[in-house]
């Protein structure tokens, strides 16, 4: 008998269209979108929106979104930055005069300017098929009449029950009899249906402006927030340009700054003169190696990445190959390096969706409120859950992150894609707050370098360099794990899984796709 071993699920495989997500229900919407004639696009933001209702504590209508777009899967791909500013009023000086040292993780300074309602609205009037309303109409179903809690989702719902607590409007709606929902519960979100509702009807309009505005910024206001219904009415996104690194005979494109994409990049450069396909894949040699490129990465991404309406970010020379060849000389292929700042990346709950529909439009798409239910201000009429990303600004005036009105804050969402030949190849994308340039550069290196189809490349075992510690998966070989001791490693275990992530791979020979979901998650892929 042939030695064939199964060793987790096995990629999904079609023709016409393919969906994947973090959520079941949201694969299951996007693909009833494909087949009532939506493109990817339709499908993406109907994706979202109900990942916004049955995801909770990951993403939501308050919050961000990133995207990246290839239509009809050639030339060049477009990139929107749907991330929110910091209130007008907002400025370094208004912080330390009242004794701030940072911006705070919870609480209405923490909060952003929500720009994913308005990229959505955007995105489906340039690029759509179908309109706001089939757009939002399966969320509204999940808001307003219940959804099953899944088993990750009660997972991370579980351990923010004492910050849901302190807001009185959090409480009531994502707190049910005084706790949290546990995987199998019902739940419901009516005011948030209405206030989709709402948006269905009148477009960004409804979200930001009249009531729905109103009542968000009253909240802020009453907390203590500087924010402004004007901030709200001036809220747009952009088209940006793409940054992009060539690897494995691939070109890879992220989202450049205010985005951390550059750092996965980075990352990639570095590793490009080292050779990693000759290594084992699970194998301490490759992980450290993995490890160092990242520190440095890292390194550069918490010095440089701002806004750069606001700042001069050197993309160009940070991406450049002498500046790859003198970050990879720093690193000694036997030992951990011991001249780096210590870097403390947190997790956080995010969605990504990555979409392929029958005419090769490929869609990278990214949504999130950042921690564990954002800011953890809930606005109390419309059911809005309003994002945190407000606390990754600097209260250094120095510092090119610093706040400062308008400005948008370093962001971690990146949507990835990868194209060959000026075609799109693949949409992918690996959540998790810090994790994600890691995590990126982990499936790809697995997919280019070592051969992996993008299901295995998503289960493979997983480390992360986080607070001078490598936290390793337990299912990192125990010899790899006794070879980064050995190179001067510190090892702990996550308490979290380390991301989760999604791909859709494009065989233009064959004419199929191929769908990956990550285990770490309750998505799934889907296709016809």
């Amino acid at each position: 008998m042939r030695d064939f071993q199964f060793p987790g699920r096995s990629p999904v495989r079609a023709t016409e269209a393919m969906a994947a997500t973090s959520h079941p229900l949201a694969t299951l919407a996007a693909i009833e979108m494909l087949r009532a004639g939506g493109n990817a696009m339709d499908a993406a933001v109907c994706a979202a929106a109900v990942q916004a209702v049955v995801e909770p504590q990951s993403t939501g209508i308050g919050g961000d979104c990133f995207v990246l777009y290839c239509p009809k899967g050639q030339g060049n791909v477009l990139a929107f930055n749907g991330s929110g500013r910091a209130p007008a009023k907002a400025t370094v000086d208004w912080y330390l005069e009242r004794g701030f040292d940072r911006i705070p993780l919870q609480g209405p300074h923490a909060v952003t300017v929500p720009g994913a309602v308005d990229a959505w609205c955007r995105l489906l009037e340039d690029h759509g098929r179908k309109g706001l309303a089939d757009a939002l109409a399966p969320a509204i179903h999940y808001a307003e009449n219940g959804y099953v809690v899944h088993d990750r989702v009660a997972f991370d719902w579980a351990e923010p029950e004492t910050d849901l607590s302190a807001d009185e409007h959090a409480a009531r709606i994502f707190l049910p009899g005084g706790k949290a929902p546990r995987a199998g519960d019902v739940h419901r979100q009516p005011e948030l249906a209405a206030t989709l509702r709402i948006i269905a009807r009148h477009g960004r309009a409804g979200f930001y402006e009249g009531t729905v505005a109103d009542d968000i910024v009253s909240r802020l206001n009453e907390l203590g927030g500087l924010h402004s219904r004007e901030d709200f009415a001036a809220t747009r996104g952009d088209y940006v340009a793409p940054v992009s690194v060539s690897y494995g005979g691939h070109d890879i494109h992220q989202m450049p700054p205010n985005n951390q994409g550059l750092t996965a990049l980075l990352m990639l450069n570095v590793l490009s003169g080292l050779k990693l396909g000759g290594l084992d894949p699970n194998g301490a040699e490759r992980l450290h190696l993995e490890i160092e490129a990242g520190r440095l990465a890292y390194r550069d991404r918490d010095r440089f990445v701002a806004d750069q309406d606001h700042v001069p970010v050197p993309v160009k020379q940070l991406l450049s190959g002498a500046y790859a060849d003198r970050l990879r000389a720093e690193i000694d292929r036997e030992r951990a390096m011991t001249h780096l700042p210590r870097v403390d990346l947190p997790g956080s709950d995010t969605v990504y969706i990555s979409i392929v529909d029958r005419d090769r439009n490929a869609v990278s798409f990214i949504n999130s409120t950042y921690y564990s239910f954002g800011s953890g201000v809930v606005s109390p009429k419309t059911g809005v859950v309003l994002q945190n990303r407000g606390s990754s600004f600097r209260l250094d005036p120095a510092h090119p992150n610093a706040i400062a009105p308008g400005k948008r804050p370093m962001h971690t969402i990146m949507p990835g894609m990868a194209t060959k030949n000026g075609r799109a190849v693949m949409p992918f994308g690996v959540m998790g707050g810090g994790y994600q340039p890691f995590g990126h550069v982990h499936l790809l290196t697995n997919m280019l370098d070592f051969g992996m189809d993008p299901q295995q490349a998503l289960d493979a075992p997983r480390v992360f360099y986080n607070d001078d510690m490598v936290e390793a998966e337990r299912s990192v070989p125990a010899e790899a794990i006794e070879g980064l001791r050995q190179r001067g490693h510190r090892i702990a275990e996550p308490n979290h899984p380390l991301g989760g992530g999604q791909a859709v791979l494009i065989d233009w020979e064959k004419g199929t796709l191929t769908g990956a979901s990550d285990p770490r998650k309750d998505g799934m892929a889907l296709g016809y």
